[in-house]
């Protein structure tokens, strides 16, 4: 397979928003997954969607779901180690990860992480706004399943620790003057607020 493939983390549990999937709030004439999933998917080879629980809410939107391994439910970490095992399968060297709350994502995301990568010579992008880095909208290099396995089995569950433990390249994204962080993420009402006024100026 050419290029990376890509996965949607969505397995939270969205405490602050009351529970249930935040990525299926209402957003523009969407949902929030649905934006997610059309900014992100023409920039990769193949796209699922990492989410527990019965994958059949999600059939509406034609992604393969991969849960986290049994047991594991470790966070945005035990995902990512769920897209690499897919991406592997799927013959693919490198795997994108995007929060499944994030609607604005940068459309070319994708080729800058690569760039990134390729550039510092790093296994591992980070994508970075604001001063502030986005560690779970990151390019992984599959062949580091072992080493965060292991990281998961000794409790280690930090994506941004992980990431630096292996030295991680940074490529920065602006927003537009006039448009939100391009890595806004809805985690509250207000939030989410938030979100459907950006969405109905950007239509």
């Amino acid at each position: 397979m050419t290029g990376p493939v890509g996965v949607i983390l969505a397995g939270g549990t969205a405490a602050r928003m009351g529970g249930g999937d935040k990525v299926l709030l209402p957003l523009g004439k969407d949902t929030v997954l649905g934006q997610v999933r059309d900014r992100f998917s023409p920039q990769v080879a193949a796209l699922a969607l990492n989410a527990n629980g019965d994958p059949g809410r999600f059939a509406a939107y034609g992604l393969p779901v991969l849960p986290d391994a049994p047991g594991e439910l470790a966070g945005p970490l035990a995902g990512v180690l769920a897209g690499l095992d897919w991406a592997a399968a799927q013959g693919a060297s490198h795997l994108v990860t995007v929060p499944g709350d994030t609607p604005f994502l940068p459309c070319d995301l994708v080729p800058r992480l690569l760039l990134a990568a390729e550039t510092e010579g790093r296994r591992i992008a980070v994508a970075a706004s604001g001063g502030r880095r986005h560690p779970v909208a990151a390019l992984w290099h599959v062949d580091l399943r072992p080493a965060l396995a292991e990281a998961l089995s000794e409790g280690r569950r930090r994506v941004g620790v992980f990431a630096d433990a292996i030295g991680a390249a940074s490529a920065a994204f602006e927003g537009v003057p006039s448009g939100p962080d391009p890595f806004f993420n809805i985690n509250t009402p207000a939030d989410h607020a938030v979100a459907r006024t950006l969405a109905l100026a950007l239509a």
